[in-house]
């Protein structure tokens, strides 16, 4: 059986490449949204954090309607550490609109995007984004793209696949460099025309892959997959198989079905072979299983997701402050809060440690456990994190260590402070080529030398820099990196910060912290420029008499303290420090706060070195 009135394609590009913008357009032309309706820009983007970084973080599904054929449509993320989550979801598809930047062309997420889209044989239409950019290399672009398919081997018919010129901006889509197309009706025709509809048995015993999984307060998790055989409905009983793991073997009974229609979920009662499905009634359902026919519980394999490069410890807030602006504060919540995660991420890893109060959290990198971080925070969780390791592996005897690929974008001027930087982190140059007036540098780094750079980058290059990286492969572990030259601030007292402390203070550094903000021993209130930890007391007052100058206190002129992101925190962090997180606030702290306790433990180890 095949089914003609559907399609199943994912959007897959580099971030910022205009994935989510062009299916606002693809959504409003497809008649999704009323002609008065007022939407939003990125209305995929439904996650605040998503909003807020403009990025996609999470895969979504949505559907449009043209000239009779249903197309499936899945958003996906462009960030390398969210790839992922682009993996699991191409089993749902029968092809992918590769979406290219007509300016940067292919970048390293697109190869890696590209690749796994092969290696599952989907059909691929490749689609020139943003020709409306002034800077726009059209034709350069092209090439640039042919040239990567060819690297990757591609067979004959796939390196025939049809290009498509458009802006997701403008909402127009041409089959020419310089067609003058009003909508993307040629980019639905070629759709319809070359993605290859679901094709399999209706009369089959049911096999429905789980790709995705939802929750809901109401109805508990939510499976979502395309169906590969026969059909499923409302109160069907189901077994539940894995092909991995075989201890996953039980029944249950589907008590809802949805199709998605747009942007919502309607309520149906059967869907058939091709349909992709949300489901509910199954509370143990996982990415990865299969939702069989009760007599015949034949298991799908499922694609084989990439290990996580980064880990950080996660642990109970142990501060001072400890529990005073956090709703969930103990190891219990913290644990329940992560397992509950591995739930929908297969990218993470989370294991115990011999200790009850910490658990090692493993990623894909560092935006994806910031986000983690940030999304806990939200929820009223406090904890407090360490700073991240790259995991390594031992093969033949020797060390190895992930590798990232780094493609930086950098005016002329600036080429000579980022190879300097390079250097020092272990980087080495493999490409480096003329784009307008801006050059591309390609370097091959260790994951670590990445650690803590890319505010770093953004002052050396004036923040006219871009860069991205993605994961390359496990090689032979190179020598010492130095991430952080300088060292830390640190409160010498509990108490309150107040002006005639901070004015001190400010002259040993940048400090992070204002008047009026509470500190404690040990926590970490400024940057230093010299290597080497200062104590410092920001809570000292100005000594009281009866004699004083008119307009004296006036005079203390305060530098405007230094606000740090959640990233830039996990980036300035020291083996020796600690972030604590809380929904109102994010403090540097040392793992030892008292001041005497820090100093002998520091002379130990300086003494075991030299032992050695």
């Amino acid at each position: 059986m095949i089914r003609n009135d559907i399609r199943n394609i994912a959007i897959i590009a580099h971030v910022d490449h205009g994935k989510t913008t062009l299916v606002d357009e693809m959504l409003k032309q497809g008649g999704v949204f009323r002609d008065n309706q007022q939407v939003v820009e990125r209305v995929m983007d439904n996650n605040d954090l998503e909003r807020e970084r403009g990025i996609t973080i999470l895969a979504k599904n949505t559907s449009i309607h043209y000239k009779g054929v249903k197309i499936n449509i899945i958003d996906t993320p462009g960030h390398a550490d969210f790839s992922g989550e682009v993996e699991r979801v191409l089993k749902m598809v029968s092809g992918v609109l590769l979406l290219v930047d007509a300016a940067e062309g292919p970048m390293p997420q697109t190869r890696f995007v590209l690749q796994k889209a092969l290696d599952m044989n989907l059909r691929i239409i490749i689609c020139i984004n943003k020709i409306d950019r002034p800077d726009a290399r059209v034709s350069e672009v092209t090439d640039e793209i042919l040239e990567l398919f060819m690297d990757l081997n591609v067979s004959e018919e796939q390196l025939e696949s049809p290009i498509i010129y458009c802006s997701g901006k403008k909402g127009t889509a041409s089959l020419t460099q310089n067609g003058e197309e009003k909508d993307l009706r040629p980019l639905f025709d070629t759709i319809v025309n070359y993605i290859e509809p679901p094709e399999g048995d209706a009369d089959m015993p049911l096999q429905l892959l789980v790709s995705a999984v939802d929750y809901n307060e109401y109805v508990g998790r939510i499976g979502i997959g395309r169906i590969e055989r026969g059909c499923v409905k409302v109160n069907q009983e189901v077994a539940i198989r894995n092909s991995v793991d075989e201890s996953v073997a039980y029944k249950g009974r589907i008590q809802s079905l949805f199709q998605i229609e747009g942007l919502k979920r309607v309520a149906i009662n059967e869907a058939y072979m091709g349909d992709i499905v949300c489901f509910s009634g199954i509370e143990k359902i996982f990415i990865g299983d299969t939702v069989c026919d009760s007599s015949c519980p034949e298991p799908l394999d499922f694609v084989k997701l990439g290990d996580p490069t980064v880990e950080m410890t996660f642990s109970v807030n142990d501060s001072p402050f400890a529990g005073k602006e956090g709703k969930f504060v103990t190891s219990r919540h913290l644990r329940d809060r992560l397992f509950k995660e591995l739930l929908k991420d297969l990218s993470l890893r989370v294991s115990e440690t011999e200790s009850a109060d910490s658990f090692k959290v493993a990623g894909r990198g560092e935006m994806h456990l910031s986000i983690l971080i940030e999304t806990m925070r939200r929820e009223g969780y406090e904890f407090a994190v360490s700073t991240p390791k790259v995991l390594l592996k031992e093969r033949n005897g020797v060390i190895l260590e992930p590798y990232d690929k780094l493609i930086v974008d950098v005016p002329q001027e600036c080429i000579g402070v980022v190879m300097e930087k390079m250097g020092v982190r272990k980087g080495e140059l493999e490409h480096m080529n003329p784009v307008g007036s801006r050059t591309r540098l390609e370097f091959l780094i260790p994951s670590r030398g990445l650690f803590g750079y890319r505010n770093e980058f953004l002052t050396d290059t004036k923040g006219e820099g871009i860069m991205n990286s993605l994961f390359y492969d496990y090689l032979p572990m190179k020598g010492e990196i130095v991430n952080r030259t300088n060292g830390s601030l640190i409160a010498f007292e509990t108490g309150e910060a107040v002006s005639y402390g901070l004015y001190n203070a400010q002259e040993r550094g940048t400090l992070f912290i204002e008047p009026g903000t509470k500190v404690y021993e040990g926590m970490v209130v400024g940057v230093s420029p010299k290597a080497g930890d200062i104590n410092v007391n920001v809570c000292k007052k100005k000594h009281i008499t009866n004699m004083r100058a008119a307009g004296s206190d006036e005079a203390l002129r305060l530098v405007p303290a230094k606000k740090m992101s959640l990233e830039a925190c996990i980036e300035f962090l020291n083996d020796d420090e600690l972030l604590e997180v809380t929904p109102l606030s994010l403090r540097i702290r040392k793992r030892i706060l008292n001041n005497e306790q820090r100093a002998k433990f520091r002379y130990r180890v300086e003494q075991e070195k030299n032992s050695n």
